[in-house]
């Protein structure tokens, strides 16, 4: 069995803004570990944002941000 990250949502993750709060119009991707914890703690929105916020906390908690830098570089 193959596991992987749908690679839409890393494209997302790259140039989605955070929609609202303290870092309303942040670039998910760049969202710091400490706010993507809160949000753990308090429940990920049960919506795209959710699943995408989500995606974001796991690929920095595993130290795997080395996996949008392509998706990064390829954007400007």
């Amino acid at each position: 069995m193959e596991y992987g990250i749908d690679p839409k949502i890393l494209q997302e993750i790259c140039t989605v803004k955070m929609p609202f709060g303290k870092y309303k119009d942040c670039i998910l991707a760049d969202l710091p570990v400490s706010y993507l914890e809160w949000f753990q703690r308090q429940g990920m929105p049960k919506n795209r944002l959710g699943m995408q916020l989500s995606t974001v906390y796991e690929i920095k908690l595993n130290g795997l941000t080395d996996l949008l830098r392509p998706i990064r570089q390829g954007l400007k």
